[in-house]
């Protein structure tokens, strides 16, 4: 009797055969019939989320040949419960990156999710290709960081244009400008607010997150370990600021 990971393997080996056959309804032929695949931009440059065989037939039949999809591959573990296989995968584009998760019902996928990661040739810069940070030597006219950054806020906005505004400084808007910076990409946050975390500290004094801290982490910088399990407006509003 196969693993967990050797049946999501299995599956993964032969779905990425028939994506490189450009062979939909084989593909097709390997989900259950009522089953469900959650695309977050990789194969549809959308946020959308397709039901049935014949819903996703016509995504690929509409998305395989430019999406060119490939090395579909398990990540860590997979595990079975309830009849149900599941476990996390990787796998690329023709321009990007991908994860995703499977579930499986016997050797058919039941829920399937794939998602982007990055795009190939404009990867984060980090780990060995992270900024070198200071340009030893003497050099006319050498700016400081702190320099740097001065410039770079005097100019967005004016001399110098974003490429994306986001209207609202709450955690969703500080999340996507940290994430666009570390892309670098030009983005300029509006908030009708005096303060970041304000749109927090201004409501009800009962108020906190009613996620755990867990699902609440903000990118690259996350909460230390002693960070309460159900954060107060104000803390989370300080935080907010803190992070800006």
């Amino acid at each position: 009797m196969s693993t967990p990971a050797e049946q999501v393997s299995g599956w993964l080996s032969a779905f990425d055969a028939a994506l490189a056959n450009r062979d939909s309804a084989a593909a097709v032929g390997m989900f259950t019939g009522n089953c469900y695949w959650r695309d977050l931009v990789s194969f549809t440059w959308n946020i959308k989320t397709v039901e049935g065989q014949a819903e996703i037939k016509a995504m690929l039949d509409a998305r395989l040949a430019d999406t060119a999809p490939s090395h579909w591959q398990l990540k860590g573990e997979a595990s079975a419960a309830g009849g149900v296989t599941d476990g996390w995968f990787t796998f690329e584009t023709g321009v990007s990156r991908g994860e995703g998760h499977i579930r499986l019902k016997g050797d058919k996928c039941w829920t399937l999710l794939t998602t982007m990661v990055e795009l190939k040739g404009y990867e984060e810069k980090k780990g060995p290709t992270r900024a070198k940070g200071v340009e030893h030597g003497a050099f006319k006219e050498r700016k400081s960081w702190l320099e740097r950054k001065q410039q770079e806020e005097a100019e967005l906005g004016y001399t110098k244009q974003p490429y994306c505004v986001i209207i609202g400084g709450g955690q969703g808007g500080i999340g996507l400008g940290a994430r666009l910076k570390r892309l670098e990409v030009p983005t300029i946050i509006i908030e009708r607010n005096e303060r970041p975390g304000d749109s927090w500290r201004k409501r009800y004094k009962s108020l906190c997150l009613h996620d755990p801290v867990w699902y609440d982490h903000l990118p690259y910088l996350p909460f230390p370990d002693h960070w309460p399990i159900f954060s107060p407006k104000d803390k989370i509003g300080d935080w907010l600021e803190m992070y800006t």
